[in-house]
């Protein structure tokens, strides 16, 4: 099998800080993505009354998830040629942001730790190594 043709897998770490400048509109599209989901043709048209009623309360009360429930990974890779989704996960937060904080600057030391990272070089300046005896 040549290299083009053996499978590969790429891990895409994406992180967004996105405004909400109009929480009804936000709320308005989600609610009418779970309409068209939960119509008979839609992709969750078998599921239970109970199931979108709980879709529609969960954005009507949190923009966070009116975000999330708008967004798909498989959207974001579905036209790009050579690529199937193998795997996806994703979440939404209510954060407080400042831009001009320090702690926001991408590739932190905390994002190794945050998505299991390990770091192969020892902290032995900062007395995280092994002491001799």
């Amino acid at each position: 099998m040549s290299t083009s043709q053996t499978p590969s897998f790429v891990r895409l770490r994406v992180e967004m800080v996105l405004e909400i400048s109009d929480a009804d509109a936000l709320t308005g599209t989600a609610l009418e993505s779970i309409a068209a989901d939960f119509s008979p043709s839609g992709p969750a048209g078998d599921e239970s009354p109970e199931e979108r009623t709980h879709a529609e309360e969960t954005v009507r009360e949190d923009a966070a998830e009116a975000l999330a429930s708008l967004v798909d990974p498989f959207d974001l890779v579905s036209q790009v040629p050579g690529v199937e989704l193998a795997q996806a996960s994703w979440s939404s937060e209510t954060i407080d942001y400042d831009p001009d904080a320090e702690d926001w600057a991408a590739g932190e030391d905390g994002d190794q730790e945050y998505y299991g990272i390990e770091d192969n070089e020892t902290d032995d300046e900062e007395g995280g190594g092994q002491q001799e005896r």
